[in-house]
This record gives structure tokens, sequence and C-alpha cells, in this order.
């Protein structure tokens, strides 16, 4: 890499990293996938010649363009991937502290590293990206989430400005038939809170009541931990499910923790984190649960990453 006192675009160009980790994000929904694309961008720039670099107007656009480029092919291949995934496939959760470069490591302090937490990054919009197709989770989150015009998105997916334009629109006709939660983050919490006491007193009357009569539980182990390998529907079947984890584990723990920007709850095994629940609440009542055990999906609770971890004693989420 240049030196920074002899490239005078330096610094600029690796500010733009925390913009480029958080579109990755919200493109791929998995940190790890971000890192990768942020590195082969700035790859694909210092493989450029000076003389290239210099007739680049607008190198931050470029670099913009480059990754959004990168997460488009990565969302084609993923498709594919999903359908070897054991069980169902759920977003990477993140924490509101957390930094999750790869370089850095869980806790590091680089603001350049860091995932800023909002809406677009709830697990419930997240999910709902998830279903669109490649090219509308594109249009939708360079022009929804980071306000850029249809003319450059265009150069980004291949398509007319009109055809993007009609992409997000699309993507937003998904999001309205199924929008994430509305509830304030206040009631939020206090809804998680009410779950996370009626789970550890076994509580079932109480439990039932937190939770929409058609509440869908869903899981993702990824094949390296049991966990239900299809969705859990309504609110008694899904009452059962939680509370027959907590007698089969009885030294569980559950920690009110910030995921994904609202109130959720990491599940801790002798001071341990071996899962981390988000939910979804709409009109005081839990729509969604979402529960990652997956330990590829934990870095940032557990600083750790290996494909080979087989999870432990994760399993009595089993």
């Amino acid at each position: 890499m240049p030196d920074s006192g002899q490239d005078p675009t330096l610094g600029s160009l690796m500010a733009e990293r925390r913009r480029l980790l958080n579109l990755g994000y919200r493109m791929l929904g998995s940190v790890q996938d971000a890192e990768d694309v942020v590195q082969e961008t700035y790859a694909r720039w210092y493989a450029l010649s000076e003389e290239a670099q210099r007739e680049i107007e607008a190198p931050l656009a470029w670099l913009t363009r480059v990754a959004s480029r990168i997460c488009l092919d990565q969302l084609g291949s993923a498709r594919a991937r999903r359908e070897r995934y054991t069980g169902e496939w759920l977003p990477e959760p993140v924490r509101r502290s957390g930094t999750w470069a790869s370089t850095g490591g869980a806790g590091a302090d680089d603001p350049a590293d860091r995932i800023t937490l909002d809406e677009s990054v709830s697990m419930g919009m997240l999910v709902l990206l998830d279903s669109m197709t490649p090219a509308e989770r594109v249009a939708f989150v360079l022009h929804d989430v980071f306000g850029l015009p249809f003319s450059e998105i265009a150069e980004t997916v291949g398509r007319t400005p009109a055809a993007c334009r009609q992409l997000a629109s699309s993507a937003r006709h998904r999001l309205a038939r199924k929008p994430p939660g509305a509830s304030t983050a206040e009631e939020h919490g206090r809804v998680v809170s009410a779950f996370r006491e009626a789970c550890e007193t076994g509580d079932f009357d109480a439990l039932v009541a937190l939770l929409d009569p058609g509440v869908e539980s869903r899981s993702d182990g990824g094949g390296k931990v049991r966990a239900a390998l299809r969705p859990v529907v309504g609110r008694d079947k899904v009452a059962r499910l939680f509370l027959g984890l907590m007698r089969r584990a009885p030294e569980m723990e559950l920690v009110e923790e910030d995921v994904n920007g609202m109130p959720g709850v990491s599940v801790r095994i002798g001071g341990t984190t071996f899962a981390v629940l988000a939910a979804q609440v709409r009109d005081g009542l839990i729509t969604d649960l979402w529960l990652v055990v997956n330990p590829d999906k934990l870095r940032a609770w557990t600083g750790y990453y290996d494909g080979n971890h087989d999870g432990g004693d994760a399993d009595a989420l089993g």
C-alpha cells in the first residue's frame, strides 16, 4: 500500500472504509462478507496504475460503485450457497459497542471498523432484504439507505435509471407487505424484558401472553450446532420451544443486550455466549424471534472464528 506521505488521497480513501463496511453489511447481512468486500475493493484500487487512478474524477464514488458490484456478484452466488445451507439462514447479528474488522478482532476501537446501527440494520429489516432479488436489494440499499441517485445506481447494476427506480419501488412493495416492527425502543425493551423473565421463571401463560398468535421462531445453526431446521409457528409451540430449551440447560443465562440496534438477548452458559436472540415487536406483541447459534456468526460476542468450531455447549440449544 502506498505511503500516506506520497499519496495525498490515501487518507480520504481509507476514511471511506466505514461507509463501505456499512454498505456491505446491509447488502450481504454478514460482517465477515462485508469485510471481504472492503478488502477486495481496496485491492482493486491499488491494482490500478497511478495514471489510471488520476483519471478517476471521483475516487470515493468509484470505491462505492466497485463495492456495490462485488456485493451484487456475491448476492447472486449466495442464493446457490443458501440452497446447500443446513436449516435456516439468518443475518449475522452485531452489537452496539463492538467492532468486527478481521484486522482488529472483537473489541477493537477503530471507528473505521464500526457498523452504524440504525433501523436499516434491524434484524427484521435484514431478513426482509434477504427476500429481495439481488438487483432489488442493491438498488434499494444504495438509494433508500445511502441516498445515491438512480443515475449512479444504473452504472452499478447495468440497467437504466428508470429500471433501477422500478427495482427500488419493487423492494419497497416487498417491505410494505410485511414491514419491520414499528415499536419504540422503550416498548421493545419492555417486551423483551418480560420475555426473558417469563423464560427464566418458566411461566408458560405469561410467555404466551407476550407472543402474537402467528409468531414465528427461526433458528440458524448452520449445521455446526443443533437447531430447528424449519420455522416454529404459533404462540403455544414457540412458548414450549423456549421453555424446553431452558429446562434442558438450567445453567443457561439470558442477558439483555443490544442486538442490531434494538433490545435483544444473548444466551450464555458459564459466562460464554452461545446464542443471540433478536425479536420483532408490533403492537406490544412479539411477531418474530430469530435465534442465531451458528458460532461463525457470533464473533461480535465471542471474538472467535473458526470454520471448524463445533459449538460446544451450544448444543444444549438444539
